[in-house]
């Protein structure tokens, strides 16, 4: 299945996604499948969850079932068992292989209001330009160092921007990002470190950011969907 985060709905954590999918399969009467042994857990499996606070039109997830059901009857009941802002978007029959496997890179924007696109354009080239980019992040195993421009397969800015959630006035830099998955994560906001280290680029306002795709990254530098395979010639409902 493909889900998004949208609106205020992005500040749900990934655990408390997992509470409300987990109630919407109750409420929707979906016949999932549970593990075994003394404590069985709902067969649910996330990827890639996309960080607290920040959108996306790409989340993925695969559940196991007991019986076959309708992938569009199903995308329907559980989307309307879920708040609006949680939309599930696609629902597929899986094919051979695991999800995870399918997902190697991400794509995203963030928008930076009060930043002029021409001073977005001098930080994102000095960034691209350097061979090594050194941030610092707060893990579970405490601060860590690590390169933040290794990942990275595109950064640039954006067209003339419309101002930010309809603000008027407002300049707006958006930047368009592909990161590739790699250990330690590089995430957007390490990305927006990067270019604080480089360039000195620090948005007035927290950037807005939204995740658009996850895949495979081709060799032209496209993002693939990972539920093109099991689409085949089953009908998936989209908002």
């Amino acid at each position: 299945m493909r889900y998004a985060k949208r609106g205020p709905l992005r500040f749900t954590s990934h655990r408390d996604f997992a509470r409300a999918f987990e109630r919407a399969l109750r409420r929707a009467a979906v016949p999932i499948a549970y593990s075994q042994g003394f404590t069985p857990h709902p067969k649910i499996s996330y990827a890639s969850a996309a960080p607290t606070g920040v959108g996306s039109e790409a989340e993925y997830l695969e559940i196991g079932l007991q019986a076959p059901v309708d992938p569009e009857q199903l995308r329907a009941a559980l989307d309307a068992a879920l708040s609006p802002g949680l939309d599930v978007l696609e629902a597929v029959i899986a094919g051979e292989g695991s999800l995870a496997d399918r997902i190697d890179a991400s794509r995203w924007q963030l928008e930076l209001p009060g930043i002029e696109p021409a001073d977005a354009e001098k930080a994102v080239t000095a960034f691209l330009d350097s061979t090594e980019v050194l941030v610092e992040r707060m893990t579970k195993q405490g601060r860590r160092t690590f390169d933040a421009r290794a990942a990275v397969t595109r950064c640039a800015v954006a067209g003339e921007p419309d101002p930010p959630s309809g603000a008027v006035g407002v300049r707006c830099a958006i930047i368009d990002l592909v990161v590739r998955q790699v250990t330690p994560a590089v995430r957007p906001d390490d990305v927006l470190s990067g270019l604080r280290v480089v360039a000195g680029l620090e948005p007035p306002v927290p950037p807005r950011v939204t995740r658009l795709a996850q895949g495979t990254l081709t060799a032209q530098g496209e993002i693939v969907d990972p539920l093109d395979a099991d689409r085949g010639d089953v009908g998936i409902g989209e908002r």
